[in-house]
């Protein structure tokens, strides 16, 4: 069987728009990586030739306008608490975060006893993934982009018109029957 038989008339493929667009998502996750304490030297480990994360398509990015997930690695206070949200909130959709380190994930040891650690990013903005650890090795950053890609290629991209939506909900049989 050649390939010609497989795909059709000479090399056409077919695929769903869904399946397309994820697969570019997921093969070019530009992060906007800003340390905030220790984790950091672990992510910028993450970065270097040993770990290669370039070979993933995550090629870290300077600016929220230019990145499509952010990785909060460390302590987060309340000082910087509004940063983290206005960062966030000048990323282009569709945009992910990556909670990095215990500090991120739930306060870490600082919590409990300093008044100024927010216990979780999460209670700032949405979290898709979290990389256990204090602080995190790079290969658990690594695992934490796989386990994004793996949300990313589960999305769809076409929603249902509305108008086939709302005829569907008058055809539904009512309960009340």
């Amino acid at each position: 069987m050649t390939p010609t038989d497989k795909t059709g008339e000479g090399g056409v493929i077919i695929a769903k728009v869904d399946d397309l667009l994820n697969w570019a998502r997921l093969s070019a996750l530009w992060p906007m990586g800003f340390g905030l304490a220790c984790c950091a030297i672990e992510m910028m480990g993450a970065y270097g030739p040993a770990y290669d994360l370039d070979r993933l398509g995550v090629i870290p990015r300077p600016s929220p306008r230019q990145s499509d997930v952010m990785i909060v690695a460390g302590t987060v206070t309340f000082k910087m608490a509004d940063r983290i949200r206005r960062l966030y909130e000048q990323m282009p959709e569709p945009r992910y975060v990556i909670s990095m380190g215990s500090c991120s994930n739930c306060g870490g040891p600082y919590w409990e006893h300093g008044y100024h650690v927010v216990k979780g990013v999460d209670r700032i903005i949405p979290v898709d993934v979290y990389v256990p650890g204090c602080p995190p090795r790079p290969e658990a950053l690594i695992g934490g982009f796989l386990e994004l890609q793996a949300i990313i290629r589960k999305q769809t991209v076409v929603a249902a018109p509305s108008a086939v939506l709302k005829l569907m909900q008058k055809q539904e049989p009512s309960a009340n029957v």
